[in-house]
């Protein structure tokens, strides 16, 4: 690879897609091909069939999807697993097609089993059966993931699968409807201070346990992959995260710190609590080279800083 290399980021203008471009621009990568939902629809294969032959990529990172937190996969099953399904399919095969040299596909480490060993190691997929709240997602997830490990196997291409555990970061989406847990909180706690609200609500109990992850620090995991390192070394499957673990409401607290919000927090336990457990084993990864750089503390003021400076994100 060099600056001229002609490399696609599918969904440059998302949390994971926008911190690449980034990411590959400080590396000195001059030729990044991007296109909108409104100049390309991923879930239309004509349209993405011409995309590929009008612009012929040479690298492919697949970070477009629909996403969600747990009340958008109960309430649009059908939607996260059809879209994704469509998205991820006409980006592989049209890779194949056009002979793109290398594609790394983003997935989530919602694909492990619900009830998986911790940590969850990469051998652990299809251990045992999928969290429901988000079953649909995973399984479109996993469905791609395994198409890049089939065309590895049966025509020697180097197609890499990197699972993210929970992002968080700069342009995420606030939307009260379809947020993940961070910006949702985020949103909910400027939104008491501005209202003089004496309290937030939080779903669930409040005692899972989640892993987080600083989008900057996933692109430039994702690059250090792209740059240095093909399938044959890394295996299909790759875990990026953190490592380290943190309950939902000791995540409340520090962000109700960091927000400055002074009234009380109120778990509603009648909402569900997802996976009670899902922090991933990144040894590979971390052997490959590669070690997450922003703390957690860190990464939310960043956050919480782009949200206050930020009016379109306010205004979802």
């Amino acid at each position: 690879m060099d600056g001229k290399s002609k490399i696609y980021v599918a969904g440059h203008r998302g949390l994971v897609g926008s911190a690449i471009c980034e990411e590959l621009e400080k590396n000195g990568f001059k030729n990044i091909i991007k296109a909108t939902h409104k100049e390309l629809d991923l879930t239309d294969g004509i349209a993405v069939k011409n995309f590929f032959e009008t612009n012929k990529p040479e690298y492919v990172i697949c970070a477009a999807a629909k996403v969600g937190g747990i009340l958008a996969n109960c309430t649009y099953p059908v939607e996260f697993f059809t879209e994704n399904m469509k998205i991820q399919l006409n980006i592989i095969e049209n890779s194949y097609h056009y002979k793109v040299k290398k594609l790394i596909f983003l997935g989530s480490s919602c694909i492990y089993p619900r009830n998986s060993k911790i940590p969850i190691k990469e051998e652990y997929l299809l251990s045992s059966e999928l969290e429901k709240t988000n079953e649909m997602y995973a399984l479109a997830k996993i469905s791609g993931l395994k198409l890049c490990e089939a065309y590895n196997r049966e025509y020697g291409t180097d197609y890499m699968s990197v699972m993210p555990c929970n992002l968080y970061g700069l342009n995420d989406n606030y939307d009260s409807k379809n947020a993940h847990v961070i910006p949702m909180l985020i949103r909910k706690f400027y939104e008491a201070i501005n209202t003089g609200a004496n309290e937030v609500i939080v779903w669930g109990t409040g005692t899972p346990l989640r892993e987080f992850l600083y989008a900057g620090d996933l692109a430039k995991a994702v690059v250090f992959l792209l740059k240095n390192k093909s399938v044959k070394e890394t295996g299909d499957l790759i875990n990026i995260g953190s490592g380290k673990e943190i309950t939902i409401k000791e995540l409340a607290l520090l962000l109700k710190n960091i927000t400055g919000f002074k009234g009380k927090l109120k778990f509603d336990e009648t909402k569900p609590d997802g996976t009670m457990r899902k922090v991933t084993d990144i040894t590979k990864i971390n052997s490959l080279g590669w070690k997450p750089e922003t703390s957690l503390k860190e990464g939310l003021k960043i956050t919480c800083n782009d949200y206050l400076n930020n009016k379109n994100l306010r205004g979802t």
